[in-house]
């Protein structure tokens, strides 16, 4: 069967919100007007705040994480070229706190990766991943807190989770320490589907009713975009709101060639990055 590539459209907005002085958010987006052939990379980082220059910290895990990734080139897999772009972006973190010597600095760093039909998400943290689809709202993404583990253990449910006053204490991040061990999932995409990226910020007092009702009232991703961030404020968040917002197209086929494997093989990784380099 002939491999299929989306049609991707995309847009973003990350602000300070009504409380905080700075914004310590960071999102990613593809620079330039792209041809559906090629590989999309989109990101969103929140710096964690009890931490000195958490605003260094998201934009230079993002940087460093995007720059890997375009670096593997093909020579490995899609899944072991996510994780080195996150051990890297994870040194470099904790390499820069130590520079600046102002203790710990962290972030986190949840990132989708659209490469033909299929998604890769990687995810560190507490953004989250959020895919509508049909009218439902799903986390692909497990917040890495001491109230999602709580949850995982069935201690706590689910619907607990955004006003647990312990919500924000973080198990796993960016730059915390040496070593980090990223989720890393795949999932196929459908004609249709909107993936939400996202900060706690936003995701915190906003339900998943108001994700696919956005979605469904809103035609434009900068638009909607706009509405869960005016959304977030309008419910009073604390913190800084950031969003990514990507619709999901129509799939149109792929130029036959017999060279080119099923999307998990290094010649289709390989094709795929060469349109772009």
């Amino acid at each position: 069967m002939r491999q299929r590539i989306p049609e991707i459209e995309s847009g973003g907005l990350s602000v300070v919100g009504p409380v905080r002085k700075d914004n310590q958010d960071c999102i990613h987006l593809p620079k330039h007007e792209t041809p559906v052939e090629t590989g999309l990379l989109f990101a969103v980082a929140d710096g964690i705040g009890g931490y000195a220059h958490g605003g260094v910290a998201s934009l230079l895990a993002l940087e460093t994480f995007s720059s890997t990734l375009i670096a593997q080139n093909g020579n490995t897999s899609t899944s072991k070229a996510l994780r080195r772009g996150i051990e890297t972006a994870n040194l470099k973190v904790y390499q820069m706190a130590e520079q600046l010597g102002s203790g710990r600095m962290g972030t986190t760093l949840t990132a989708a990766y659209i490469l033909g039909n299929r998604l890769y998400l990687t995810h560190v943290g507490d953004s989250r991943a959020y895919l509508i689809r049909s009218g439902r709202a799903i986390c692909l993404s497990a917040d890495h807190t001491e109230v999602g583990d709580m949850v995982r253990s069935k201690l706590l449910s689910p619907d607990k989770i955004r006003t647990h006053a312990q919500r924000s204490i973080l198990t796993k991040a960016i730059g915390l320490s040496l070593f980090i061990q990223p989720d890393i999932t795949e999932h196929r995409l459908q004609e249709g589907d909107h993936l939400i990226l996202c900060s706690d910020g936003v995701w915190s007092v906003i339900s998943d009713e108001d994700f696919v009702r956005a979605v469904s009232e809103v035609s434009s991703v900068e638009e909607i975009s706009q509405r869960l961030v005016e959304l977030a404020i309008q419910n009073e968040t604390d913190d800084n709101a950031s969003v990514v917002v990507i619709h999901v197209g129509k799939l149109v086929p792929v130029p036959t060639n017999p060279g080119l494997q099923d999307g998990k093989g290094n010649d289709w990784f390989n094709y795929l990055r060469k349109l772009v380099s």
